[in-house]
């Protein structure tokens, strides 16, 4: 069957995401999947699934494997809701990795300086969102729900895509909430608003903590909100391996995505595999 992607295909899929309670940023990326899927085509071009097979393979020339199935998830989620089920396509295989790319991996030491180069850069905000992330593994969608009245109650209530879940937060870091509350006039409502009184959005933190990499001295790859919840897994994981407790606290309904905030650097690997290496060399050999 042949199809053709019009304005108003585009709003219906919109409009159907609106309803399933997708979040504005899965909205915002589907459909930027779908319109980028149309510009390929060019206007008014009708097309089978040869043509999106075609673009499967666009997608694996100038893309990552994670970043071409996310665009194949949407487009098989906008075909699904035209009924162009004959269009859907599957996803690349990807093996699994038991490390984290080292470019990724935020230290200890680098957390800090960004902290320190928020500090110094008097963005006051910045500083305890990110240390609100790394202390707590919210994302930045859920920040809106951390509210004055939730720091006395040291947990926030969050409601998301039809989901119900409690954040604990821990003491110290209410207190310097409570302190932020108090510099800035907050009394009431969520603790962190743009300056036109709305939640505050992934792209806009994104902008402000890459502004920061020259004066922390950390590599620009490593500075996004999304790592500073990897950087919470990896050291909750390293003081309670509880899985299962991590996944909760993530709002994982699915362990597996929990197994991937907790992988380590290869480096860090290498130097787990030396120490069972020695338990395994002959008694000669260790005298």
């Amino acid at each position: 069957m042949r199809h053709r992607i019009e304005e108003q295909c585009v709003a219906s899929f919109t409009a159907a995401l609106v309803e399933n309670e997708k979040s504005a940023g899965t909205i915002a990326q589907y459909r930027r999947s779908v319109e980028a899927f149309a510009r390929w085509l060019g206007a008014d071009i009708e097309f089978g699934k040869q043509e999106a097979v075609a673009y499967k393979t666009e997608l694996f020339r100038k893309y990552k494997l994670s970043t071409a199935n996310a665009n194949i998830v949407a487009l098989n989620s906008f075909f699904k809701t035209m009924g162009w089920h004959d269009c859907c396509l599957s996803t690349f295989r990807m093996q699994k990795k038991s490390f984290r790319d080292e470019d990724r991996e935020l230290s200890q030491e680098e957390y800090q300086r960004l902290l320190a180069a928020a500090r110094a850069m008097r963005s006051d905000q910045l500083y305890h969102i990110m240390l609100t992330i790394a202390c707590t593994g919210i994302r930045i969608s859920e920040l809106a729900f951390i509210t004055v009245e939730s720091l006395s109650r040291r947990q926030c209530c969050v409601y998301l895509k039809g989901k119900y879940r409690e954040i604990p937060l821990p003491s110290r870091l209410c207190e310097l909430l409570r302190e932020y509350c108090a510099g800035h006039g907050i009394r009431t409502g969520p603790v962190f608003l743009s300056s036109e009184g709305n939640p505050v959005d992934r792209s806009n933190i994104l902008h402000r903590m890459k502004r920061l990499s020259q004066e922390a001295d950390v590599p620009a790859p490593k500075i996004f909100p999304h790592n500073l919840r990897h950087f919470f897994a990896v050291n909750y994981y390293g003081c309670d391996h509880d899985i299962a407790r991590l996944a909760d606290l993530l709002g994982h309904s699915d362990l597996n995505t929990t197994r991937i905030y907790t992988r380590i650097s290869m480096d860090q690997l290498v130097s787990i595999l030396d120490q069972v290496e020695k338990k395994m060399q002959p008694a000669s050999d260790k005298e």
